[in-house]
């Protein structure tokens, strides 16, 4: 049996509970990152709080084996004097809504080949998509992703401010971001590049900016720019 010590009480670490506490080969106990004057012992100890909590929070641990869960922060940024590693999870969480973690990419790191092997099979536990990736590596993956997800999901908010102020439902758009999302599991992203600005139609660019405020327009200017600047 694999015990586990889950540090945190936010998303993450309530989703990771869920997830190991059927488990009959993995015991696992939560507890708050606050105060921490009595840390139970584990054979892995996984620290999923705010990026910029983990040295803080690793410093006040003394079990064998302490992880994170960050996507940013290096190995190195853990302050625990033992083994440190990393289990990291590409995925949004919300509190509300149910992971399926056969569907999450974990992203292990390990100083050693055996902690390496104790990481890989928690995750096997509980998903299927397992990757060795180094801290460089997990950084510049971490970046994509903002790209992907968080500044996409702000073009989602802009979209639906523009149907607001006009009075259309932004439903209508649904069937378009889920097409768009769709494509990109059998299209790379630059086969499946579409609209004024990839076909150049300067009237309809011009048309767009007359409707959307100087903000909205800053940012029109600059994708438009990007996607005519990536096309051979």
């Amino acid at each position: 049996m694999i015990s586990v010590l889950l540090v945190g009480k936010g998303n993450v670490a309530t989703h990771l509970y869920n997830a190991f506490n059927p488990i009959n080969e993995i015991k696992v106990i939560q507890i708050s990152s606050r105060g921490l004057t009595r840390v139970p012992q584990a054979d892995v100890t996984i620290i999923a709080v705010s990026d910029d909590a983990i040295a803080e929070v690793s410093s006040k641990i003394t079990n064998n084996f302490v992880v994170h869960t960050s996507g940013s922060v290096s190995l190195s940024d853990l302050r625990n004097n033992t083994k440190k590693g990393i289990f990291y999870m590409l995925q949004t969480f919300s509190k509300d809504k149910k992971v399926d973690f056969n569907e999450v990419p974990f992203c292990l790191e390990a100083e050693n080949e055996n902690d390496y092997r104790l990481l890989e099979m928690l995750a096997k536990s509980i998903g299927k998509k397992i990757y060795n990736i180094n801290s460089e590596q997990r950084k510049t993956l971490h970046v994509a992703a903002v790209f992907v997800n968080n500044f996409t999901n702000h073009m989602y908010k802009i979209g639906n401010d523009i149907c607001k102020e006009n009075n259309v439902p932004f439903e209508i758009l649904q069937p378009l971001i889920k097409e768009t999302a769709s494509k990109v599991a059998h299209l790379s992203p630059e086969k499946s590049q579409t609209g004024p600005a990839t076909r150049n139609d300067q009237k309809t660019i011009k048309n767009h900016l007359n409707l959307l405020d100087s903000n909205q327009q800053k940012i029109y200017k600059i994708l438009t720019k990007s996607i005519q600047n990536s096309i051979d």
